[in-house]
């Protein structure tokens, strides 16, 4: 890849779907903007880092998407929705919801980086309850966690906010928490600690 002068940073992955993925022709879109020198940096968020030529980044973003690819902004922003590998068998009907959720918060601008999980049985493979906000798929319904923190000496398993939800009520209770958190957060401020000022229970006041 020629240096092209400024570079940004975005996020790329094969979207979601039965495992995070990615098949031949996504890898060589890829390695065309790679020197052969750099790296590629692959999140716990199921998201890889790459840095392309800010002028070219539609042109670029448009070819990643060609062969599949889905773009997301780095920084303050929702991540992409974490997923199990989803066991297909009886969770296969959960996968239009995943993908729905993550179409609606997905690169929605927060206070500081927020991560979504989400898995479809009670075993939780997509780690929800160590995520700030976590979806449970229980039978057809969806349980909802808030709180939880991976990292740290402080370190804090979600708490259950709401259980038995609709995909409906799913969608629009994950994006009102979005919405306050949006709102009333500080700049800078992790939803793990916003919640310990606020309290959850303005979440669902």
């Amino acid at each position: 890849m020629e240096d092209s002068g400024k570079k940004i940073k975005i996020a790329i992955n094969g979207g979601i779907g039965f495992g995070a993925k990615l098949n031949s022709k996504q890898l060589v879109t890829i390695s065309k903007y790679l020197n052969e020198d750099e790296e590629l940096e692959l999140t716990t968020f199921q998201q890889l880092y790459i840095e392309i030529p800010e002028e070219k980044k539609e042109n670029i973003i448009e070819e990643f998407q060609s062969v599949g690819l889905v773009c997301y902004p780095v920084g303050n922003f929702v991540k992409s929705l974490r997923t199990c590998n989803f066991c297909k068998g009886e969770e296969e009907e959960g996968m239009p919801i995943a993908k729905e959720l993550n179409s609606r918060i997905a690169g929605k601008p927060v206070p500081f980086t927020l991560k979504v999980a989400y898995t479809g049985c009670p075993i939780g493979c997509g780690e929800p309850m160590l995520s700030d906000i976590g979806v449970m798929k229980i039978r057809d319904h969806y349980n909802l966690y808030v709180g939880g923190k991976a990292k740290g000496k402080d370190a804090e398993v979600g708490v259950l906010l709401m259980e038995h939800l609709t995909p409906e009520q799913l969608y629009n209770t994950v994006e009102k928490i979005i919405a306050i958190y949006s709102e009333l957060g500080k700049k800078r401020e992790t939803f793990y600690k916003f919640l310990k000022r606020i309290g959850r229970d303005y979440l669902i006041s």
